[in-house]
């Protein structure tokens, strides 16, 4: 049996009133951890370093949430 897990897509508004959407912060995260990995280990391309991550997620249960940003890129580094 497959169960879906209806997420909050609560969206806000900065204090300068400028919308955020909710996906923004994980896409920021995201970034930045892509980021820092890049400056890392420059000898690998952007999308080895992306399916790098996508193996951390696929080896946690499907996600991402939960482990610190520094556990993911020590485990991205050790794929890598």
């Amino acid at each position: 049996e497959i169960s879906l897990q209806k997420t909050s897509t609560c969206s806000s508004v900065n204090p300068s009133g400028m919308f955020v959407s909710p996906y923004a912060l994980n896409l920021s995260s995201f970034t930045k951890l892509i980021k820092r990995l890049q400056e890392r280990h420059p000898e690998f391309s952007r999308d080895e370093i992306v399916a790098a991550v996508q193996e951390v997620r696929k080896s946690n249960k499907g996600v991402l949430s939960g482990l610190a940003i520094s556990s993911i890129e020590e485990k991205t580094s050790a794929i890598l």
